[in-house]
């Protein structure tokens, strides 16, 4: 009988030891595997900021207000890179030679084949070509998935949600907004659930937006993420 009852203690001790080691391991174990999978959601929401400012940038309007033509654009967008060689002197600018004259003088002698104006301005060492690169490539790198930019990393298959907003400024000035953001639930609902009830709690005593995003299309932040 002695035996039994030490063999129940021995098993209620190691119970709750464990219980003990389990509510102090199970937070940090939570907050690990959140910051390690939110490091890679932030890294494609950055993506996300890059390829909405160039598609703004490019198309010389608002943002892209859904993914699919989004992530067309970054596989198929070129941008101008402009190869500089020579700078033009003080003397040169401060006789009122700008850039744009430089080039266009230099265009014109191309056509012509006339280079009188251009050695008497000394802009025989100066120029300035356009040349068009893939966007992909230039900004993102060779091998980047475009398609993966909509998904949510840990999400199973969910997407980020994706807003524009036009508004305007108080001198009439037009405002482009966007939004991308995905909530805790969609890439933390796998781990443990009071940690995850924890933690949207926390957010929403905060008044913090509870998951990741960046941009904001209620309050202009200059992109800004919710994490920076």
């Amino acid at each position: 009988m002695k035996v039994v009852i030490n063999c129940i203690l021995a098993a209620c001790v190691v119970g709750l030891i464990y219980l003990c080691y389990a509510s102090i391991m199970g937070p940090i174990n939570f907050e690990k595997t959140k910051e390690q999978r939110e490091e890679e959601i932030i890294a494609r929401l950055i993506h996300i900021r890059e390829a909405q400012v160039n598609f703004r940038n490019v198309n010389r309007g608002g943002y892209c207000d859904n993914f699919d033509q989004l992530i067309e654009f970054v596989n198929t967008a070129q941008l101008p890179f402009v190869r500089k060689e020579g700078e033009l002197t003080d003397e040169q600018l401060e006789n009122g030679l700008t850039e744009q004259k430089a080039v266009a003088m230099i265009e014109k002698a191309r056509k012509t084949g006339k280079w009188d104006e251009v050695k008497k301005n000394g802009l025989e060492a100066f120029s300035r070509d356009t040349f068009w690169v893939n966007l992909k490539d230039t900004v993102f790198g060779a091998d980047f998935n475009a398609d993966s930019l909509a998904y949510v990393p840990y999400g199973n298959g969910v997407k980020f949600e994706l807003a524009t907003r036009i508004d305007s400024t108080r001198s009439g000035t037009p405002l482009y907004l966007f939004e991308a953001r995905t909530p805790y639930e969609t890439y933390l609902s796998d781990l443990d659930k009071q940690e995850l009830i924890n933690l949207i709690d926390k957010g929403e005593d905060m008044g913090r937006y509870c998951g990741l995003k960046v941009g904001d299309v209620e309050n202009p932040n200059n992109n800004a993420g919710n994490w920076e």
